[in-house]
């Protein structure tokens, strides 16, 4: 009886596991179904043999595929090429970049491959082991790209490796093999060997950006986290001072949310002629500044805000986010309302950080505020575009401007970040000082990323802001968010002693709204303001300016028009496409605004005690 009933188990299992895998077995070298249960692996083998011919090369290894890729039913296996990284909100097209393609069995022999989209790859085979590879041009060096010189390689995921849907959640491993001599790898993945690496998903390897080369590096600790920063580029800097400045701004940056969710941090940071600033990932973030970077105070304080402001992105975006972003749709536009949470907040936190490190001082901190207000009412936009419609419109307009962006667009991180502000004083005079955005940072994350593993809704986040300030906000979220209405900046700025002062000259010349460049003895206009003398008169972008009432034009037109009045009219010439046309144009006043936050007179005692709340001040 228990001889029966153990050969009848024995069956049962057997046929569960022929049912598990399809019922295939093979005729030769067939394997026992423990064998085949074996989890799907990926490991990228990453080399760089020539790095001045810009060409990284990458071996991509599958392993135990059949299962999750459906591999034995369709007989092919597609790979794809990320259109898009995460942080940058334009579509790039990495496929551009690859050449080579190729495929091999786990036996080496080639497998029929073709593209049947401009980044999917078909590999025609069944088998459950195979071998890719491929290069990648790579000579763009910006913190959302890749580049590979003679002096170093620096990788971002997505615009490197294929994936697999299937494959996205499955563990992977990564080896580089340096370029001979360069002995320096610097990621925040975990290493499991010498240049050896594994993640737990495809989104994590793309959310570690490389760096490889013969680069510094020094390191230290902040809320008892690790740190590392690479430093690539020839420049001169203090390390001491460093590291005990980007400590305070790390240590500042944690107390907004109270916990850090790291283990370890990296920045890898690019000293070069012309930066692209900076983009932020899980665990690390790419930094990209001058080689003056820290020459003058000046240049070190707005390096620090670049600092802070992609470091608070390891909470607001990577964990505290939008709930379209994430998990990611590598293949197409992933729209949110709400980038200008995501990073204007975040552009509101970076000097908002610096002040609470005592890095600004309380005025330096009112003149940021005051920069962009200043920036956001002279754009013409401002009255067209809300910041929930500049949030949204990021993948066509945000990022490819033209010249006529100013008039009809504003920037989520500008307006974001004056409405950061203004959401954090109406917290802190609605509650007496007792609370500020900190609350708000602290209940999404949370809520939404510790306690729901997920994003927030628009009316998530404005739930929040409310309950944290105990106010309704319909009010301002359909004026000021959804909407272009003007910002009554005084109501914000009153409770803590303040009024928002208009420093422009009264007495002005008059305004003709063209932006223009001189090169070559010839000025060329190559903006035209909405509702100025210029946009009203007919002046084009494109338009050389030759004269101005019968006098030549030389290399600066507004030394011409110094000293001209609004309401004058000039006879302008320009050669349009080759043709001299000439345009009566009646110049206005200028529009322009220079803000700046003053104390109002006699202040209250309490309008003083929520100012020292506001600034941090004991």
């Amino acid at each position: 009886m228990q001889n029966k009933f153990t050969y009848l188990f024995l069956l049962i299992i057997v046929l569960i596991g022929q049912h598990s895998l399809g019922g295939h077995s093979r005729a030769t070298g067939s394997r026992r179904p423990t064998d085949r249960l074996a989890p799907a692996m990926v490991t990228y083998i990453l080399s760089m043999p020539a790095p001045q011919t810009h060409y990284f090369e990458v071996e991509m290894q599958l392993a135990n595929v059949a299962l999750p890729t459906n591999l034995k039913k369709n007989g092919y296996i597609d790979l794809k090429m990320p259109v898009w990284t995460p942080g940058s909100y334009l579509i790039r097209e990495f496929a551009k970049n690859v050449e080579g393609f190729t495929a091999t069995s786990a036996a080496g022999l080639p497998l029929r491959t073709e593209k049947i989209r401009k980044n999917t790859w078909r590999i025609y085979t069944t088998d459950d082991n195979l071998s890719v590879r491929y290069r990648v041009y790579a000579n763009e060096l910006t913190v959302r790209t890749s580049h590979l010189d003679d002096t170093h390689g620096y990788v971002n995921g997505a615009s490197m490796f294929l994936f697999h849907d299937a494959l996205k959640n499955q563990p992977l491993q990564l080896v580089i093999q340096p370029y001979k001599n360069w002995n320096t790898v610097s990621v925040a993945l975990p290493g499991i060997g010498k240049f050896t690496y594994e993640a737990p998903t495809f989104d994590l390897l793309v959310d570690s950006p490389i760096e490889i080369g013969t680069h510094r590096t020094f390191t230290f600790t902040a809320s008892g986290i690790p740190h590392t920063v690479a430093q690539y580029g020839e420049v001169e800097y203090n390390e001491k001072q460093l590291a005990a400045d980007y400590k305070r701004v790390c240590e500042t940056a944690a107390t907004v949310v109270g916990e850090h969710p790291c283990t370890a941090y990296t920045f890898l940071v690019h000293h070069i002629p012309v930066p692209s600033g900076g983009l932020e990932h899980q665990n690390s973030t790419t930094l990209q500044t001058t080689r003056a970077a820290y020459a003058t105070e000046a240049n070190y304080k707005g390096f620090l805000s670049l600092v802070a402001h992609e470091y608070f992105h390891l909470w607001n975006v990577k964990r505290i986010r939008p709930i379209a972003l994430g998990p990611f749709d590598y293949e197409n536009e992933n729209y949110t309302r709400a980038l200008w949470v995501a990073e204007g907040i975040t552009s509101f936190y970076g000097s908002y950080i610096l002040r609470r490190a005592g890095i600004h001082t309380p005025e330096q901190y009112l003149s940021s505020i005051a920069a962009d207000i200043n920036s956001l009412e002279n754009q013409p936009g401002n009255r067209f575009q809300s910041v929930a419609e500049s949030s949204f419109d990021a993948w066509i307009k945000g990022y490819r401007p033209n010249e006529n962006s100013a008039n009809s667009t504003i920037s989520y991180y500008t307006k974001g970040s004056v409405l950061g502000n203004l959401l954090n004083l109406r917290i802190i005079a609605g509650t007496n000082g007792e609370r500020n955005l900190d609350g708000v940072m602290r209940l999404l994350y949370t809520e939404y990323y510790k306690k729901q593993q997920r994003g927030f809704t628009d009316e998530e986040f404005k739930k929040a802001l409310e309950q944290v300030s105990g106010n309704n906000l319909d009010d301002f979220f359909a004026r000021y968010v959804n909407g272009t209405e003007p910002i009554d900046y005084q109501a914000f700025f009153e409770p803590v002693g303040l009024r928002l002062v208009n420093n422009a000259s009264p007495v002005q010349d008059g305004f003709l709204g063209a932006a223009t460049t001189s090169a070559g003895g010839r000025v060329t206009i190559t903006g035209v303001r909405r509702g100025s003398a210029a946009w009203t008169d007919g002046l084009n972008t494109g338009d050389e300016v030759v004269a101005l009432d019968s006098v030549r034009v030389g290399d600066d037109l507004l030394k011409m028009l110094a000293g001209r009045q609004a309401g004058e009219t000039l006879r302008v010439l320009v050669n349009r496409g080759g043709l001299l046309r000439e345009f009566p144009v009646t110049l206005t006043q200028n529009p322009l605004v220079a803000y700046r936050l003053e104390p109002v007179p006699n202040p209250t005692d309490k309008q003083r005690a929520l100012f020292r709340k506001w600034m941090f001040i004991n």
